[in-house]
């Protein structure tokens, strides 16, 4: 068994867990912050078994999709200075596959 650990942004969360369940996956949902953009993430746990491990990577890839932003540049020590907007990549997902010992549901 396997326990997979996905860290996804806010916005595809709600389509991630959707696709999951349609193919028979559940999940635990928990919220968290990016340290880079102290933007709001979701986590999900995903228990399966090793057999499922590939189709639910299908399933994310499929789902969380990265994508160009544009955001605002942070402040400057100088309040005067002129801040341009800067593109970034946002989405995708970042995995997590670990071996589970033991699986209890009571």
């Amino acid at each position: 068994m396997k326990l997979i650990i996905i860290v996804v942004e806010d916005d595809d969360a709600p389509i991630l867990i959707r696709e999951l369940t349609a193919h028979g996956y559940s999940s635990t949902k928990l919220a968290s912050t990016g340290g880079f953009l102290l933007h709001g993430n979701t986590t999900l746990l995903v228990g399966v078994n090793d057999d499922q491990v590939d189709p639910v990577i299908d399933i994310i890839k499929e789902t969380c999709v990265r994508r160009k932003k544009i955001i605002p540049q942070a402040a400057a020590e100088i309040p005067t200075t002129i801040h341009l907007p800067i593109e970034i990549e946002v989405g995708g997902a970042i995995l997590f596959v670990v071996d589970v010992e033991e699986f209890y549901k009571m």
